[in-house]
């Protein structure tokens, strides 16, 4: 009776366990969706002319900010172990350097077109993962490092993307009334 009685104790753990691991993915992926649908909501209101203004005085302009966060999306695709960059080329000019540090930059129209397509490439990954799979090792931790720290998973990536996110998002909204 014991044994049956831990069996299905266990039964039921593992369960919970399931259940708790999709609200969390579920939690932070909604978070996600929510923060791309606000950028998308942004970006596209700014006109290109706004982008191209600093959000404070000799602060980031929009338009590198813009260049920034899809550089960033971007890399999360070969982090997470999804497929290579799409646009490696956006690196050097928006992460490795500051705004104005180049002086040749990609057009906002191709930036917006950029952003939109590595947040759908995202998303047809993100949607494609089951639960478990989120928990798994993220790309820039060996297997040794990951045994020993397991929260540098892929979900923990993306939770801290969105935070991310969120931040230069609200930079960009300064833009509204410019």
């Amino acid at each position: 009776m014991q044994v049956y009685a831990l069996r299905l104790s266990n039964k039921y753990l593992n369960r919970n366990k399931m259940e708790a691991k999709k609200i969390m993915v579920k939690s932070v992926l909604d978070s996600w969706n929510a923060r791309i649908k606000e950028g998308n909501n942004i970006i596209d209101n700014l006109t290109d002319e706004q982008l191209q203004k600093e959000i404070a005085p000799g602060k980031n302009r929009g338009v590198y900010l813009l260049g920034h966060l899809t550089a960033v999306n971007d890399k999360m695709l070969p982090l997470l172990n999804f497929e290579p960059q799409q646009f490696s080329n956006l690196d050097d000019t928006f992460l490795s350097k500051p705004d104005k540090a180049v002086a040749e930059m990609p057009s906002v129209k191709d930036l917006r077109a950029h952003w939109k397509s590595s947040n759908e490439k995202l998303f047809k990954h993100f949607d494609a993962l089951q639960s478990d799979q989120w928990f798994e090792k993220h790309s820039a931790v060996s297997a040794e490092d990951f045994a020993k720290e397991p929260h540098r998973n892929r979900i923990n990536v993306v939770l801290g993307r969105t935070s991310h996110l969120s931040y230069h998002l609200g930079q960009l909204a300064l833009l509204k009334n410019k």
